[in-house]
């Protein structure tokens, strides 16, 4: 293919605009964000929105402001009984953490500890004559100490301060988004040229279909873990109050995808340290977290996530995998939080613009 000189001015050029929104994307990152969360909470409302509007008083349709309104409301309804139920139960374990034993804690485990202090030692990771046991003492007195969660609770206050800020922002965007049905996409729309605006239009409607599938499936898939894992806890002998703990850690690790729900298996095993199950060794508490976790997740993980991670987004398992895989090197765990969401848009767009490249239309042959 013969490259002109205007062929090579046209994509200058149109690598300097793409370049030029990506640094203003950058630059105005908060807004965007505010943007993108209300366009997913819209997403989610439409059905909602949708109903309310057929409903008839007096042979006329409920007004679709109406309709949003009321699905705006049920956000902040949900969104204010969550905190009811989770700022207890987070208020209470910050509460043991500044009050609790490491020392009479670690005696309970204190055989574990010596096996791997002696093979710390072999390996010389660790000195002859250091005590593996006062190390760990020493590093949760300086993490959790009162000084330490004085200025956690601080940063909480400051962090709630800008939260205000952000809930009011998106719900603002939001309210508009559902009034409005079309105006995201039109947005969308309004950076691409009229000669593409069918090619746009498309690969809106299917991402709209494929996210709305996968946020929902996810919700739902991280919902009944949370029950499960909290009335299987329940069924051990644990307090309602520390169970539904676990639970909450479980359910909401489980949306980052594979390295969630280890993150949050750590962080449940470590509470079961601290405050076993009464009438229970350290011991029992902990085998009876690790071994509940793991059937439930074994069934989640090998039924369940194959159904939303891959059927959900007409994706193959293994290019998912990958794909957070690759998503967590660039950009940690935000980066493997938004993965399948930031791969189903490019696939899509993928798609319908560059359908023409062969490894395009192997990756998309099943949207």
């Amino acid at each position: 293919m013969n490259t002109t000189p205007q062929a090579v001015l046209r994509f200058l050029v149109g690598l300097s605009i793409a370049a030029f929104v990506c640094f203003l994307l950058w630059y105005f990152s908060s807004v965007v964000v505010y943007i993108l969360v209300s366009a997913v909470l819209a997403l989610m409302c439409r059905p909602l929105v949708a109903w309310i509007t057929k409903i008839k008083i007096r042979q006329k349709n409920l007004p679709r402001w109406f309709a949003a309104l009321m699905a705006l409301l049920t956000i902040w309804i949900v969104v204010a009984s969550l905190g009811m139920l989770l700022i207890p139960l987070i208020g209470d374990k910050i509460l043991l953490l500044s009050k609790i034993d490491y020392a009479a804690v670690l005696s309970n485990i204190e055989e574990p500890i010596q096996h791997v202090q002696r093979l710390l030692q072999r390996l010389a990771v660790l000195q002859e004559g250091t005590s593996l046991r006062e190390a760990i003492i020493s590093a949760l007195h300086s993490v959790v100490d009162l000084s330490t969660l004085n200025s956690a609770v601080t940063s909480v206050v400051g962090f709630l301060g800008s939260m205000v800020i952000t809930f009011f922002s998106v719900s603002f965007i939001t309210f508009f988004f559902m009034k409005e049905d079309d105006l995201f996409f039109s947005m969308i729309r309004a950076l691409f040229p009229e000669h593409h605006k069918e090619h746009v239009t498309r690969a809106l409607n299917s991402v709209t279909r494929l996210l709305s599938r996968y946020f929902a499936g996810l919700l739902a898939e991280s919902g009944v873990l949370m029950l499960t894992i909290t009335l299987v806890m329940m069924l051990f002998g644990m307090k309602a109050q520390d169970a539904a703990f676990i639970g909450l850690i479980m359910g909401v690790m489980n949306v980052i995808p594979y390295a969630g729900p280890l993150i949050g298996g750590m962080m449940a095993v470590f509470m079961g340290i601290i405050n076993p199950i009464e009438g229970a060794t350290v011991g029992h508490t902990v085998t009876v977290i690790i071994c509940s976790i793991l059937t439930i997740k074994g069934i989640d993980d090998f039924i369940i996530q194959p159904t939303i991670y891959s059927d959900r987004v007409n994706a193959h398992p293994l290019e998912v995998f990958i794909v957070i895989l690759l998503a967590g090197s660039l950009a940690g765990i935000w980066g493997m939080l938004l993965a399948i969401p930031s791969y189903t848009v490019l696939r899509v767009f993928a798609k319908e613009f560059f359908s023409q490249v062969s490894l395009v239309r192997k990756l998309t042959q099943q949207i």
